[in-house]
Order: C-alpha cells, then structure tokens, then sequence
C-alpha cells in the first residue's frame, strides 16, 4: 500500500503542470481548457504581468517573451500552440501520464 501512495506522488510530481501567463491571455484560456479536457485539474499559474522579476525568469527559463510557457514537470513544451500540437500528433496523453 505504501509504495503504492509512493508511485502516485512521484507521478503526481513529475507531472505537475506550470504556466507562465498573464491577466488577459486568450492562449492561457484556450491551454487550460485542453488540459481540462485531459482530466486535469490543477495548473499552477504564473503571473507574469505583476511581476517584472517573474517575466525576466520565464525569458531567461525559456528562451521566450511570450505567455502561456507551459511546463509539465521539468519538460518544457511551449505555449498552446505547441501544447495542441503534442495533443494532435497523440504525445500528450503520454506526457501527462494519462495513456
């Protein structure tokens, strides 16, 4: 039973989803309704816009200046564009420990 509850919180750790994103954000909106779809229910938002210190992170993490910048677990996958296109090509189930 114990390793059983371990198994699930490590997977439950590496796929933990983070979102950089901001006040109005139809990309944020149209990523979370996705992963809604996929049975998750839980992302952890980012505001980017409130705090500068935030912004330069993301930027410095990611390589980008644009919101949403989506992370499940430690893997980087983009913003929604690249989200929809891991869902269309069937490697986003597998991702989010799903399949």
């Amino acid at each position: 039973m114990l390793v059983n509850k371990f198994h699930t919180l490590i997977l439950i750790a590496m796929n933990s989803i983070k979102m950089y994103t901001s006040a109005y954000c139809p990309y944020c909106s149209n990523a979370e309704k996705l992963l809604s779809k996929k049975g998750i229910k839980y992302i952890e938002k980012i505001r980017v816009d409130e705090d500068s210190v935030i912004l330069e992170e993301m930027i410095e993490r990611t390589g980008r200046r644009t919101v949403p910048q989506i992370y499940i677990g430690d893997y980087h996958i983009g913003g929604f564009e690249d989200l929809r296109a891991l869902d269309l090509e069937g490697k986003l189930d597998s991702l989010l420990g799903i399949s």
